[in-house]
């Protein structure tokens, strides 16, 4: 039997909803700032849908389109007056950044009540102590779409294939601490599909077109694709849908799986920066 198509457009329609029913009832309104330096097409579009939604939930949104040639110390400093900003509770540099700057430290000087996308030393140092309290938005989203499965994380045998600090990492530990078991793949693990044929839940986040194939699905798993990859003209997933669906128990498309919840979480975080600006003003 097929596996069941977990529709995170549809998920994530419902969140944001819910996020514009909250905002409509406030006095003032969440503020994201969101910085894309250079024309990459495919930050393009995520900044232009991240735009979108926020717009349409009622929040206030900023864009700074910056050139490709813009200096590290122009950017800092962009960050730092956005920092000061009451007016905006979350910032958003969109990755990634021209070789002449250097992302870690750009990252790292946005404010930790601001980081809405969870990237910073601090919310992942949060993370990692089990007290977060902004967690990476593909992260949270990744989780979520696990759970409106209404499969039990607790006990279950977890893979992560990819082990970046955007995503990888971030999953893994928010897997353990929903006392999942947890083994993290990458490319130098050694036998992949030894590992990935053991899973209940797979989440495919190396940024390889179709690297999980069927052969190296275990019978009814949930296997979330967060990759997104151009190939000829068209977006596909690290997962071979269309044949690995015949053996999983759940999967998320590409598109319409991880990317529209992404957002929506990236919403939340929004919101949850705010609660805790007023929270600290108070």
């Amino acid at each position: 039997m097929p596996a069941k198509i977990i529709d995170g457009k549809k998920i994530a329609d419902r969140i944001l909803n819910d996020i514009k029913g909250k905002i409509k009832s406030m006095k003032e309104k969440p503020g994201l700032a969101i910085v894309l330096v250079g024309n990459n097409p495919a930050s393009e579009i995520y900044v232009g849908s991240k735009e979108k939604d926020f717009r349409e939930v009622e929040g206030y949104c900023e864009r700074h389109n910056l050139d490709k040639d813009t200096s590290e110390f122009d950017l800092m400093n962009l960050v730092n007056q956005l920092n000061n900003n009451q007016r905006i509770h979350g910032i958003l540099v969109q990755l990634p950044l021209p070789k002449q700057i250097d992302e870690n430290l750009i990252t790292n000087s946005i404010a930790p009540h601001k980081d809405v996308d969870g990237f910073t030393s601090v919310s992942l140092g949060h993370l990692f102590s089990g007290h977060g309290i902004i967690a990476p938005a593909t992260a949270r989203a990744v989780i979520h779409l696990i759970e409106s499965t209404g499969i039990k994380i607790e006990g279950k045998n977890a893979v992560v294939v990819g082990r970046s600090n955007i995503v990888g990492k971030p999953v893994a530990m928010m897997l353990l601490e929903k006392n999942a078991t947890v083994t993290v793949c990458h490319s130098k693990t050694r036998n992949l599909a030894e590992h990935t044929k053991k899973a209940d839940i797979l989440v495919a986040a190396a940024g390889k077109p179709k690297l999980i194939t069927k052969e190296m699905v275990k019978e009814g798993a949930v296997v979330i694709d967060v990759g997104i990859n151009r190939v000829n003209g068209k977006i596909v997933g690290d997962v071979d849908f269309e044949n690995v669906k015949e053996v999983a128990g759940f999967i998320t498309p590409v598109p319409g799986g991880v990317g529209p919840m992404t957002i929506a979480m990236l919403m939340e975080n929004t919101l949850k920066a705010m609660e805790l600006a007023e929270k600290a003003r108070h």
